[in-house]
Formats: C-alpha cells, sequence, structure tokens
C-alpha cells in the first residue's frame, strides 16, 4: 500500500470519533450495525450521513444543526437538559458535512401516527418538548401536542428547514446571557417569524433517505449474473443474449424479454 510521504513536525490528521447508533437507540436506529463515519462523499452502501431535503426524509437518527458560528447543534443530557452542541465531525464548518461524534446530538425522528406532525427522541429514549413558553427540555415518555413538530422546507434556501411546534412557533437560537467568550447559543421555541436564527439543517444517515433508498433498491434489481441468466432460460446463452436480458431487466420489460429467449430456444431445437 503506498502513503504519502510525512515530515517530522507535519500535524498528524484528526480522526473523527465513532457513534454506535444501533447500540443506543436499538432497531429504531437501524436494522444493522450503524457506526458514524466521516465520509466527504456520501454513499447509499454505507453509514454516512446526507442532508435531508424534503419534509419525507426526516426519518430514522437525525441530527437538528443549529446556524450558529461554529455550528452546533441540538444536544440532550439523561436528565432531558437540551442544549447547544459544538460539532467536532464537520468540514471546514459547513453545516452540510457534519456529523455527530456524540450520541447525545442524535435524535430519532418519527412520523407521529394520524398527523403530519414528527416527534424527536433523544438517545434516553424521552422525546423533545416545548412548553408554553417555548422552553425546550427532553424529559417525557410520551407524545402529546408539546412533543410534535412540523419540519417545514424554507423556501428560500434549499436543505434548509423551520422546525415549528404546535403553538405555530419556531425553534431558534439566541444569544446567551453569558458574556464569556465562545458561550454556545441558547436554544428555544418561542420564535414568531422566520429568520436566518431559525434555519435548521438537519443531517440524516443515507440508508434512510427515501429516493436514495429507493435508487439503491433499484440498483440491486438490475443486478444479474449470467449464471443466473442462464438458470432462468434452461442453456447456454451468448453474448448478445445476456447484454439484451439485462438491458430488458434495467428498463422493465425483462419478464418479456426472457419469454423470447426461451421460445427462441425451442424454435432451434425443432429446426
Amino acid at each position: 500500500m503506498v502513503t504519502p510521504l510525512s515530515f517530522k513536525g507535519d500535524k498528524k490528521p484528526k480522526k473523527r470519533k465513532r457513534v454506535d447508533v444501533e447500540s443506543k437507540f436499538g432497531e429504531e436506529g437501524s436494522s444493522s450495525r450503524n457506526l458514524v463515519e466521516s465520509k466527504a462523499t456520501p454513499s447509499v452502501d454505507d453509514d454516512s450521513w446526507v442532508t435531508a431535503e424534503a419534509t419525507g426524509d426526516v426519518i430514522g437518527p437525525i441530527i437538528i444543526v443549529l446556524p450558529s458560528e461554529p455550528p452546533t447543534c441540538v444536544a440532550c443530557d439523561t436528565t432531558g437538559k437540551v442544549f447547544a452542541s459544538p460539532l467536532e465531525n464537520i468540514i471546514n464548518d459547513d453545516p452540510s458535512t457534519a456529523e455527530p461524534h456524540d450520541v447525545r446530538q442524535v435524535w430519532v425522528a418519527g412520523r407521529v401516527a394520524g398527523t403530519e406532525t414528527f416527534s424527536f427522541k433523544g438517545h434516553h429514549g424521552k422525546y423533545l418538548s416545548s412548553d408554553k413558553y417555548g422552553i425546550l427540555s427532553a424529559s417525557t415518555e410520551a407524545v402529546s401536542p408539546l412533543e410534535s413538530f412540523i419540519s417545514i422546507p424554507t423556501a428560500d434556501t434549499p436543505g434548509t428547514f423551520q422546525i415549528q411546534t404546535s403553538r405555530d412557533t419556531f425553534l431558534t437560537i439566541t444569544d446567551s446571557k453569558s458574556s464569556k467568550p465562545g458561550t454556545l447559543p441558547e436554544i428555544r421555541a418561542d420564535a414568531e417569524n422566520i429568520t436566518f436564527n431559525t434555519t435548521l439543517r438537519i443531517r440524516m444517515q443515507a440508508r434512510f433517505k427515501p429516493k436514495l433508498k429507493a435508487s439503491k433498491e433499484e440498483k440491486a434489481r438490475e443486478k444479474i449474473s449470467r449464471k443466473e441468466l442462464e438458470e432462468a432460460v434452461g442453456r447456454k446463452l451468448d453474448e448478445d443474449e445476456v447484454k439484451r436480458l439485462k438491458k430488458a431487466r434495467r428498463e422493465g420489460d425483462y419478464h418479456e424479454a426472457l419469454l423470447l429467449v426461451k421460445v427462441k430456444n425451442k424454435h432451434d431445437k425443432y429446426s
């Protein structure tokens, strides 16, 4: 294996921490072992994180990236306290590359049955909630209107959302009351208007994104070996027949093409 040259005094690249989503969230997080890893170009076949682009994308393990500088995300501890958590797994402070490094940053998004609203369950099994004053917490075990939110794509900023409460107010960030430099913003849910501070980005695992999931399933359907084709026909195939059947499988008329090849086989026997 060829490795790049290194010199004394060079800074070693910082390795990203991993979050084992499955062990923390069980079947809700993933049906297989989900390790959070950094990848500049996400693939449908791995457990990388991508940006949610539509309301229907908001499903499964997510992180809610806040419009702060540097970027932070919504997190909670085991007592139910909700706070802004610095993002370590991020490239050049670009929120579209953010991934969690701490399980407290991960929420499992799910549709509330019979409604258009979503709930967000934390790592400790409790739901994100907003009271009538807009104060956030994560200490309830059941979903009520206080734990129900609407994810609204931002009209003029693709890839971002406004998260609205049942009282028609929005999640937002405000400056901390502390005057200390580097103090993290406060998160509330009492904004009455859409502003930059209410514009959030939702990052999710690629395996749960409907479009990518459908694309993966479609590619799986297209894949078929020469051996499988020959078993379906019942004889050895020449190169042109293999290409024809594979093309038909991609284009959706596989069974018709397969029948034609079988019929040709019968004709050849009696010719």
